[in-house]
């Protein structure tokens, strides 16, 4: 009598899915035994009832086995890890090569070139890129344009203010040398041992002739008044005449 196919479903007589765990059970211990025994193998079966139970083969110590068989799976996961990492950097890679490459290709496009294979899409949004970056270039210029005019005009206002400054600086010291000068009443020079000062007057006389005008220079101790008859002077006389007579200067003592 041929065997059937059994189908591969839960079992839902609890009788007869009991009896086919213990027949599977027991042969699929009995296989581990012999794979372990034929091909030298080292095998472990862990078995937990539908309730439960434990069940387990092993060829060798289970704690040395499942030791081993962590360690296999963590050395397992990492280089799978590691797999799915250089996957992961060689797409990445890529993708920045076709990025770089765009890159070139819409900078060579900005600049006028390479516009041949661009279509009439492509050349109008080049275009509207580039009048926007052309907005904000003038923009820009524009901002960096006022921020230098106002150092300029900080720099004219503080030089108008030190010009200001400087000004009335020269007035103040213009003022007080006036004053100075009025003080000390005239030029001054010292008189040798005696260092007299002596005030320069400066008198005109027409006593010689129509044709001649003198100039007297008088010099005489600043407390005596302009009187070149009551005081020893000395007299310096510049006579004055036509071309046609030779000039001549008399220097001479009065009383």
């Amino acid at each position: 009598m041929v065997r059937g196919k059994t189908q591969m479903k839960r079992i839902e007589n609890a009788t007869s899915r009991q009896v086919t765990f213990s027949k599977r059970r027991n042969g699929l211990l009995k296989k581990a035994y012999e794979l372990a025994v034929l091909c030298d193998a080292e095998v472990a079966l862990i078995i937990f009832s539908p309730r439960g139970k434990l069940y387990e083969y092993s060829s060798n110590s289970m704690q040395v086995l499942l030791e081993k068989y962590q360690k296999c799976s963590h050395e397992n996961n990492n280089n799978k890890a590691s797999e799915q990492d250089a996957q992961y950097l060689k797409q990445e890679i890529a993708n920045m090569r076709e990025r770089i490459k765009s890159l070139e290709t819409t900078q060579r496009n900005m600049l006028g070139e390479d516009l041949t294979q661009c279509s009439l899409k492509d050349l109008a949004d080049l275009e509207v890129r580039v009048e926007r970056g052309l907005s904000h270039i003038r923009a820009h210029k524009e901002q960096y344009l006022m921020e230098t005019i106002k150092q300029c005009e900080r720099k004219e206002r503080m030089l108008m203010e030190e010009n200001t400054r400087l000004r009335k600086k020269d007035q103040i010291l213009t003022e007080e040398n006036a004053l100075l000068m009025k003080k000390c009443g005239g030029s001054q020079f010292l008189d040798g041992s005696s260092s007299t000062t002596c005030t320069i007057g400066l008198l005109t006389s027409n006593s010689h002739s129509e044709d001649e005008n003198h100039l007297q220079l008088v010099m005489r101790p600043p407390d005596v008044q302009d009187s070149p008859t009551e005081v020893e002077t000395h007299q310096l006389q510049l006579v004055m005449r036509p071309p046609d007579v030779q000039d001549h200067l008399v220097v001479h003592d009065s009383d």
